[in-house]
C-alpha cells in the first residue's frame, strides 16, 4: 500500500479546505471555508432564525440514546445506507491523497485532511486515529439538553449522522470543545468562526432545535453583527 509522503507542510493548499457553509446546505460537499465579507449578512439573516431557550438538565443523556456509534442505517440523511459507516464516508468527503484498505472500498488508513479548526494540514493514519476526531458541530449532549431529549431514536439517529452537522477536524481541538456551545467555545482558527456559526445556526434549523441566548449572540458577533 502507499503511503503518503511526509512532507513538512503545516498549511493547507489553496482551495483545500473546502466551500462556504452557505453554499452547502446538505453538508455534502467538503470542510468548512471561511464566509465571504459579501455573504455575512445573510449569514447575520440564517442566524437570527434561531429560537433561544435555557439549556435544561443532561439527565438520562448517554450516546447511545443517538444510536451506535457511526452507523449507516440513520435513514433520512445523506450517505445512509450506501455501505460505508459515518464516519468513513466523512473522512473521504473531506480527505485529500485518500488511501483505503487493501479490498476495501470504505475503510479509509491513510489521508491529508485540511483541518478547518485550527487551519493546519494534517497527516493522518487509521494507526494514529484520534489524530482526527468527527466533530458533531451542535454537540449530541447539547441538542439533548435543548430538546432532542423528547425526540424519536430514529430523528436522534439522524442528527448524530447527518453530514451537516459532521467535521472531521483535529483530534485535540474537538476534545477541547467537549459539549460547549459557541458562547463558550469556537475554533481556534479566526477565519472560519463566522462559517462555524452559520453550520451550528444550519443544523439548529434543520432540527428545530433552539440554542441558548448567549449562544445567539456569540454567534452573531462572528458575522459582524
Amino acid at each position: 500500500m502507499e503511503e503518503i509522503p511526509s512532507d513538512d507542510a503545516s498549511r493547507p493548499p489553496a482551495g483545500a479546505t473546502g466551500v462556504s457553509p452557505l453554499d452547502n446546505p446538505d453538508g455534502t460537499r467538503r470542510g468548512l471555508a471561511p464566509v465571504a465579507d459579501a455573504d455575512r449578512a445573510e449569514a447575520r439573516a440564517l442566524i437570527g432564525r434561531l429560537r433561544t431557550k435555557g439549556r435544561g438538565p443532561k439527565t438520562g443523556y448517554d450516546r447511545d440514546q443517538f444510536g451506535h456509534a457511526w452507523m449507516d442505517t440513520a435513514d433520512g440523511v445523506p450517505l445512509a445506507r450506501n455501505g460505508c459507516d459515518t464516519r468513513n464516508d466523512l473522512l473521504r468527503r473531506d480527505g485529500r491523497e485518500i488511501r483505503l484498505r487493501s479490498g476495501s472500498d470504505c475503510v479509509v488508513v491513510s489521508m491529508r485532511l485540511a483541518d478547518p479548526y485550527t487551519g493546519e494540514d494534517i497527516a493522518w493514519r487509521k494507526a494514529a486515529a484520534a489524530k482526527v476526531q468527527i466533530d458533531h458541530v451542535v454537540p449530541l449532549s447539547y441538542a439533548w439538553q435543548l430538546g432532542a431529549a423528547r425526540w424519536p431514536k430514529d430523528r436522534r439517529r439522524q442528527l448524530a449522522n447527518d453530514p451537516l452537522n459532521l467535521i472531521p477536524v483535529d483530534g485535540p481541538a474537538n476534545s477541547a470543545k467537549g459539549d460547549s456551545g459557541p458562547a463558550s467555545w469556537l475554533p481556534p482558527n479566526k477565519t472560519v468562526r463566522c462559517a462555524y456559526a452559520v453550520r451550528f445556526a444550519q443544523v439548529a434549523l434543520k432540527y428545530e432545535l433552539a440554542v441558548t441566548a448567549p449562544d445567539k449572540a456569540m454567534m452573531l458577533r462572528q458575522c459582524g453583527a
